[in-house]
């Protein structure tokens, strides 16, 4: 997925927990499908960020022969400027972009 155009902001924001648990029925479940989908997000952006940055890395890494890397810093502050993955997972907990499923109510 593309975490990169997504509509969140990048500052926290005050929400209602009443208004985003309107169609879950309780405010619990709510915040555990956003907590589980913000995981899911931050593991995903941690993949591509350590692909990205390994595509640098030396493997014969010294004190002496570390360098600075100018390639591995931009890499480094375009992921730190997109918007925390709880953001992202709200936003698409609003947007209903997340699917979820009650584990007992498929029991029965």
């Amino acid at each position: 997925m593309d975490f990169k155009k997504t509509k969140a902001p990048n500052s926290i924001v005050t929400r209602d927990m009443n208004d985003l648990s309107s169609n879950v029925g309780n405010v619990y479940e709510t915040v555990n499908i956003i907590a589980k989908r913000a995981n899911q997000i931050n593991h995903e952006l941690k993949e591509e960020l350590g692909k990205k940055l390994q595509e640098y890395g030396s493997l014969t890494d010294n004190l002496e022969e570390i360098t600075e890397n100018r390639e591995q810093i931009a890499i480094s502050r375009y992921y730190e400027k997109i918007p925390k993955a709880t953001l992202i997972a709200t936003q698409e907990f609003i947007e209903d972009k997340v699917v979820y499923r009650d584990p007992s109510e498929m029991a029965e």
